[in-house]
């Protein structure tokens, strides 16, 4: 699998979350001027990897546990700006607060990227050791 796309485009969704969860929560006087344009192009971003991410996983060589965990990591990437959409979607729509978008765009999507990322290191690395 060496010379292959799929880990520019792991480790530049990995960059793009640490540059985002970086921008977001940590910092405050950035967040009232460009936090809108900032928080739309890093979803924007973080979707487009993640597909990537899915389609070269599914056409690459890659099998076993590093698939499914590469899957994993794609799949809560693009998971993560459509929950977040459909949320704010359904809210405006019925007026109400909705929560199951809510938690599995906040809660269950990042943690699950984070399972995913996490075990495609180490078991890359084990691999290739």
């Amino acid at each position: 699998m060496k010379g292959k796309p799929i880990w520019p485009i792991f480790w530049a969704t990995v960059g793009v979350f640490i540059i985002a969860v970086l921008g977001i929560m940590l910092a405050p006087p950035i967040r009232r001027l460009a936090m809108p344009y900032f928080m739309f192009s890093a979803l924007a971003i973080f979707f487009l990897l993640g597909v990537t991410l899915l389609v070269l996983t599914v056409k690459t060589k890659v099998a076993g546990i590093l698939k499914k965990l590469l899957l994993l990591t794609g799949a809560s990437a693009v998971g993560f700006p459509v929950f977040a959409v459909l949320h704010n979607f359904v809210s405006a729509l019925f007026n109400t607060e909705e929560p199951v978008f809510f938690i599995l765009a906040a809660i269950v999507c990042p943690i699950a990227f984070l399972v995913g990322a996490v075990g495609t290191i180490v078991c890359h690395q084990k691999q290739t050791a």
